[in-house]
């Protein structure tokens, strides 16, 4: 069953064009990890501070196989460094875990009669 992680992040006012700026240079980076459905980072469009990386995964499994990997490690390197020295844009953040309980195919390439 498909399950959707976010991590939900509180970025400082001046630092959301930086932190779309490093995910657009990893663009990619998570592509091929076994499992691993899809990416959006979503920008807030009212006063909030929270920027949201929502990623799907095949299982709960496949998720976890990512978060132990080298390639998860490397992404994350340098979190005890700066903002300015390539530390963490985001002040906090918070993991939230869901999986789909209903749905609707959205765009699957299947034509649809009318």
């Amino acid at each position: 069953m498909t399950v959707i992680k976010i991590n939900a992040m509180t970025v400082p006012e001046d630092g959301g064009d930086e932190l779309a700026k490093r995910f657009a240079a990893r663009a990619g980076a998570v592509d091929n990890q076994d499992g691993f459905e899809g990416f959006e980072l979503l920008r807030p469009t009212d006063d909030r501070r929270q920027w949201l990386v929502v990623t799907r995964w095949r299982d709960e499994s496949a998720f976890e196989a990512w978060v132990n990997s080298p390639a998860f490690s490397h992404g994350h390197a340098g979190a005890d460094r700066p903002a300015a020295h390539g530390g963490p844009v985001a002040v906090s953040s918070e993991l939230w875990s869901y999986e789909v309980a209903e749905g609707s195919p959205g765009e699957s390439g299947q034509s649809k009669s009318r």
